[in-house]
């Protein structure tokens, strides 16, 4: 299937009804492979770009549908560059009947290698697609974006994990009121808003296999599930206003490839070492739905209220959308990373030990985010929900609007594992910054522990130092000459043991042991050079004076070492070991979140020095 040809929407109009009136199993198996299946004139490849390529047209085709030329139908996807809006996009282009105008904030569309050579570019590039940048919050640019369109898939709404409120209204009520008013004003004939099923989530109570039937709760998880039920309740209320049909679709927990939230904040917390960590009893149930599924849900429910039945049914309800195969949420998190090749999570931590540590967290970003800093991960409102059950019953969906998922929950999650080759485990740098400091040599595998044996040793070579420097009270000279003594007794006593003593083999020391090749001391020299590199290149990136984390680095490090200098020599040898033998190997381990950490302070500092310096201007 292709981008429309003229005459060609209607027929798939007549063809869609008389499948849906029909028990014959075959019709309907015929009108989903036509959806999944592309047509070979699609995949023509240029490299043209197809944002200059059609941004003259495009303004013209807006027109033109406006006035009702061409008999082309078009219809309208708000937030057309999201997630899943992205694989709707591609089925309402795949199926043949619509031309798609892609709604979204930015100036103007960016696509990826992949959309530039599958079917969205090809699209751009003939004609069947076009781009508008609108922001639902402007009227004007809203009613712009929607002239001519016949449908509207209301998709858009902000970042669910920041838990603004005044972000969530503004976009998800304000916003919404703003495309009812403009699919009146524009004469849209049907709407289709994407709820979410957070909308009947109170935060406290676990869902078991809800149906629609299941009120708002009294007090909601968070913001954004507040504002998405407050849209929800709008747009069901608009439907019958001067002839528009409406209906909402809550799909739950979306998945597949293209994710951008959670894949990739699954891998960055397993090479954090993060990922091991299971919040409560790891026994709750989700519902989980593959993408495409999300996609066939919201084009299911628009060719119902293009019929007159089955308008009369489905106008101004709401739908859960599921892929119908509940699974235990740790469980499906585990099936991930292993795909991955990470480990499963496996240590449970009571939900009672990490709220408050999640309030906590949460008080600090709502102090420091105007600063800079960074939205966290660990927040109430995520902790409930992944520690609660959260199941939801896709019968209405099913019995009237003919939906069934198209790609099983075991397939989807084999294509979305198949979708990130970039963050399998084996892609994860093999050298770490610490490694990398400490020269790769020998002097790194004693500090990071990679050679245990090797770290002991030294580790119990440093006590006998410390015993004879420290303890004894002898001066460093005399300390010296005793364990050069020991040393010398040692080896000869060792020298005169027989190869076999009371059964056991004695392993002789021959002079080699003490002869350091010339490949060692290449290796020793490297290490030396590494570190001498790795000091000059901070030192020039010191003196170009722009990087904070680096200079926070160095004066912490300094300042550890001026610390040390001003204890007795007893003391810095103490803490200066312990220092040395975990802060590197710490480090090496939480290298993301240090770095992280460290990036969030600069942030902070730069924007306060920014707003210190602009403030001394204005008085100036």
């Amino acid at each position: 299937m292709g981008p429309t040809r003229p005459g060609g929407s209607h027929a798939g109009i007549a063809s869609h009804r008389s499948d849906r009136s029909s028990p014959n199993p075959r019709a309907r198996q015929v009108a989903i492979q036509k959806l999944r299946q592309p047509r070979s004139a699609c995949l023509v490849v240029s490299a043209s770009n197809p944002t200059t390529a059609t941004a003259a047209a495009a303004a013209g085709e807006m027109e033109a549908a406006a006035a009702g030329g061409g008999g082309e139908r078009w219809c309208v996807v708000t937030g057309g560059r999201g997630f899943a809006a992205r694989h709707l996009v591609t089925m309402l282009l795949r199926s043949g009947e619509w031309r798609v105008r892609v709604a979204d904030l930015a100036p103007a569309i960016a696509l990826d290698r992949d959309e530039e050579e599958g079917f969205l570019g090809a699209a751009l590039r003939e004609g069947q697609a076009a781009y508008v940048s609108a922001d639902l919050r402007d009227k004007v640019q809203v009613a712009r974006a929607f002239e001519g369109a016949e449908v509207v898939f209301h998709m858009a709404a902000p970042d669910s994990s920041i838990n603004n409120f005044h972000l969530h209204y503004s976009v998800n009520v304000e916003g919404t009121k703003n495309v009812i008013d403009a699919c009146i004003s524009c004469k849209v004939k049907r709407l289709i808003y994407t709820s979410s099923p957070s909308v009947v989530f109170d935060g406290v109570h676990g869902i078991f296999n809800a149906d629609e039937s299941m009120p708002y709760p009294d007090k909601f998880n968070d913001s954004y599930s507040e504002t998405k039920a407050d849209g929800e309740k709008l747009v069901m209320r608009a439907n019958g206003r001067e002839g528009l049909l409406t209906c909402c679709i809550r799909p739950s927990s979306i998945f597949g490839p293209g994710d951008k939230l959670l894949v990739p904040s699954l891998v960055a917390a397993a090479r954090a070492g993060k990922s091991k960590y299971v919040i409560g009893d790891g026994n709750n149930y989700y519902d989980f739905t593959y993408v495409e599924n999300v996609a066939y849900g919201h084009v299911c429910a628009e060719k119902t209220l293009s019929s007159e039945d089955g308008a009369k049914i489905a106008a101004g309800k709401t739908y859960f959308i599921t892929n119908m195969e509940p699974i235990k949420f740790w469980e499906f998190m585990s099936l991930i990373l292993e795909g991955l090749g990470y480990e499963r999570p496996s240590i449970k931590i009571p939900v009672s030990v990490m709220m408050p540590v999640a309030h906590v967290v949460e008080w600090t970003y709502k102090k420091f985010a105007k600063y800079g800093m960074k939205v966290p991960q660990l927040t109430p409102s995520r902790i409930r929900l992944l520690s609660c059950n959260r199941t939801f019953s896709c019968s209405r969906a099913k019995d009237q609007l003919g939906y069934e998922p198209l790609v099983p929950l075991k397939e989807g999650l084999k294509r979305t594992v198949e979708s990130y080759p970039h963050l399998r485990a084996q892609n994860q740098r093999s050298i770490s910054k610490a490694s990398v400091f400490l020269g790769n040599g020998n002097l790194a595998k004693t500090l990071l522990w990679e050679d245990t044996k090797q770290t002991v040793t030294v580790l119990l070579l440093l006590a006998v130092i410390y015993y004879h420097l420290f303890t004894c009270g002898y001066t460093f000279i005399t300390a010296m000459a005793k364990l050069l003594s020991l040393t010398a007794l040692f080896l000869f006593i060792h020298g005169m043991l027989p190869a076999n003593v009371f059964g056991h083999k004695v392993e002789k020391l021959e002079a080699s042991n003490f002869h350091i090749t010339q490949v060692e001391a290449h290796h020793v020299a490297h290490s030396i050079s590494s570190s001498w590199n790795s000091l000059v290149g901070a030192l020039r990136s010191l003196c170009r004076g722009n990087d904070w984390p680096l200079f926070l680095k160095v004066a912490l490090s300094l300042l550890v070492v001026s610390i040390l200098s001003s204890m007795s020599s007893q003391a810095a040898f103490k803490i200066g070991t312990a220092l040395v033998f975990t802060g590197f190997k710490a480090y090496e381990k939480w290298e993301d979140t240090i770095d992280s950490m460290v990036g969030d302070v600069c942030s902070i500092l730069l924007h306060i020095g920014s707003t210190k310096k602009s403030s001394s201007q204005k008085q100036m």
